[in-house]
Formats: structure tokens, sequence, C-alpha cells
């Protein structure tokens, strides 16, 4: 079930129940809607998909599957929500591991509120960007998906460099009929120029290549 909500949501993942119920209610003055779930399990059976900008506050040593090994998980899933670690037990090593794989942030308990308030502010401010990003790249794709093959080959080779004639060539086709793709590839993708073009076609290969 998708729930539309415009507020930004904060998911609490940690087996403590004292501490989830102290966050819910840090969170919920600040204005934020939470979520909480004592395990990872827990949190990725849950049934429902809030339609809103979010972040995750994740413990690090959970009973069963750890929040490191739960980020990894994530990671390969190519979820991108932003992650906050907290943790009661921490060492330089694990936050260290947990900021390359891209957390927002590792706080140590016990952490000053408003130090996980603006970890909480910066996720959400990433996973709206990230949101964006991927209207935009959506878009994108609807857009070369109205090319034809023909005008696909056209611009990828528009966007590589060389010229009507080049094209023409390597294709075995009119001069004309390549300036009449390119005019079509310009009005479908809505490239105002062929700068905008290479651009686009850049965008498209660092989509497509990581899906």
């Amino acid at each position: 079930m998708k729930v539309m909500a415009a507020d930004p949501i904060v998911y609490v993942v940690d087996d403590d129940k004292a501490v989830r119920a102290s966050l819910e209610s840090l969170l919920e003055s600040a204005g934020y809607m939470v979520r909480a779930f004592a395990s990872a399990d827990e949190f990725l059976m849950r049934d429902e998909a809030i339609d809103a900008p979010s972040c995750l506050i994740l413990d690090v040593r959970l009973k069963g599957k750890s929040g490191l090994e739960f980020q990894r998980e994530l990671m390969r899933a190519g979820v991108t929500q932003p992650i906050i670690f907290i943790t009661g037990h921490g060492d330089i090593p694990m936050s260290v591991a947990a900021m390359k794989a891209g957390a927002i942030e590792f706080l140590t308990k016990p952490f000053r509120d408003q130090d996980l308030l603006d970890a909480v502010c910066a996720g959400i401010e990433r996973s709206v960007r990230q949101r964006e990003a991927e209207r935009e790249n959506d878009q994108l794709l609807g857009l070369f998906n109205t090319l034809s093959p023909r005008e696909r080959e056209v611009m990828w080779l528009l966007a590589s460099g060389l010229m009507n004639k080049q094209i023409a060539n390597r294709l075995g086709l009119s001069h004309i009929t390549i300036k009449m793709h390119r005019s079509q590839i310009m009005q479908k993708m809505q490239a105002e120029n062929l700068t905008d073009l290479v651009r686009a076609s850049d965008r498209i290969k660092d989509v497509t290549s990581n899906n």
C-alpha cells in the first residue's frame, strides 16, 4: 500500500524499545512523521510505502542482522535512502566503513538531540535531491524511448562529436536524411542545441549503466 505524505518521514530501526520511544518523541516534536521498527527484517516487511522524502536512523548493533550488514544489503538492492547510524559501542573502523558506504552521520550514544536533528535534516535534504534527480532521469528516459532505433544510433554518433556528413558516410545514408534525423532527435529530446543533446546522452548512459 502506498501512502501519500507531504511531510518528510524518518524511519527508525533500533531493538531497544526505550530508545525507539525517545527518538519518536524527539522527531515528532521537530515535525517529522516517524515509523519505528525493532529489526531490519521488520522494517523490510512493512506493508506501506510512503511517498515522501525520507531517511533511516539505524542502530549498528541490532539483534540478528547488524546495521552495517543491513546497509550493505540495501546498497546491493539499489536502495539509496540516506542512513544515520547510532550506536552505544562504536569504534573508528566501524564509523569509517559506514561513512564510506554513504552514511550521513555516525553518532555514538549518548548524543545531543541537536546533533541527531541536524543529521536528519541533512538526510532529508539529500533524499529531496535524490528524488528530484530520479524524476529528471525518468523524464529523460521517457524522451529517449520515443526515438526510433535509427534515431538513437544517430544520436550516439552526434554526441560522440561526429558531423552530419561523417555520420552519413558511416551509416550509408544521405546527408539530407541525417539532417532530418538530427532535427527529429533534437525535437523529441527537447534539446535546444548540440550541447544539450550531449549532456542528455551522457546522463542516459550513466542511468542505464547503473540499472
